[in-house]
């Protein structure tokens, strides 16, 4: 490991709206920011195709707004490392992160915006159309397919939402549940339950996902207890099977919520003095970009004020 003797003011750990948008705000307080990029540079925009509810922007690849973001904190003076931390050391101050390209950095402040990952089922044909008609997010994407049929796969409350908003803009609607009955809030599945746009079927999973190579066509729903399948054809299938927090680095020295999502005070701070979070790491309510852009800035404003008392 070699040894870097610079402590640097503050580093974020992760490159999706959070960490850019905390990068941006840094820059301009002349923080120097360092950001590691992670596994997934950009995070989850980079996987999908049209973002259209960006404010000020009517429709832009979530790949190019991603590219966007970096390009506009390199631009202030941030510095970006592409690789991602394999181990924390937030027991005595400077903190240090241990990196995956063999470097040691010590920095006297850490915001932590390493997100979510969706869970995903695994079937033939998922990663073929993820973006493509397989997405995570109704909100996001659900403008897309008015008037066309849907499949939601999940019984939660995510899943329920998703049906829900998808009301707006079909009558064609699937939800497929693997077990024998909803698993989401009383009031959430009685809005489920009472719709007449949504069909449900219990005990079976989406087993395999087809499409024309460009976009997905349909799907085969396996029933988990007689194996029978059948295909329905639709235009989007959306998997709201849960998310699981980036949290395995920290659990060990950090506080987290029952739900393993990063348990923050005062909406930005961790357990630990001079450690913030932002973004997806610790919302498991909104999950949106803008929402984990916004939390991003929060971050970087909190930890100005506090490298600026550090230092005093």
């Amino acid at each position: 490991m070699k040894d870097n003797k610079e402590i640097i003011n503050l580093v974020i750990i992760g490159s999706g709206p959070a960490g850019l948008t905390a990068a941006i705000y840094a820059a301009r307080a002349n923080l120097n920011p360092v950001i590691i990029e992670g596994k997934e540079a950009g995070g989850q925009l980079m996987g999908t195709t049209f973002v259209e509810n960006w404010p000020g922007t009517r429709s832009i690849l979530g790949p190019k707004l991603m590219i966007d973001m970096k390009d506009h904190a390199k631009q202030l003076g941030a510095t970006i490392i592409p690789a991602f931390v394999t181990r924390v050391d937030f027991t005595k101050r400077p903190f240090t992160l241990f990196l995956s390209n063999s470097t040691e950095v010590k920095t006297h402040a850490v915001i932590i915006a390493t997100g979510a990952r969706y869970k995903r089922l695994g079937c033939p044909g998922e990663d073929q159309y993820w973006g493509k008609g397989v997405t995570t997010c109704a909100v996001c994407d659900g403008t897309f397919y008015k008037d066309k049929p849907v499949v939601i796969i999940g019984g939660g409350d995510t899943a329920m939402e998703d049906a829900s908003f998808m009301t707006n803009f079909t009558d064609q609607i699937t939800l497929v549940h693997i077990l024998d009955k909803l698993t989401a809030s009383a009031a959430m599945q009685e809005r489920v339950l009472n719709n007449p746009k949504i069909k449900i079927i219990y005990e079976s999973t989406v087993s395999e996902m087809k499409g024309d190579g460009t976009h997905l066509t349909s799907v085969v729903i396996t029933n988990k207890k007689t194996n029978q399948q059948h295909e329905i054809q639709v235009s989007a299938a959306f998997v709201a099977i849960g998310l699981n927090p980036a949290t395995d680095l920290f659990k060990e020295q950090l506080e987290l919520e029952k739900n393993g999502y990063l348990k923050l005070t005062h909406l930005t701070h961790t357990s630990i003095a001079g450690i913030f979070g932002a973004g997806d790491v610790s919302d498991y309510r909104y999950r949106q970009a803008i929402t984990s852009a916004g939390a991003g800035c929060m971050a970087a404003l909190d930890a100005e004020k506090y490298i600026h008392e550090l230092v005093k």
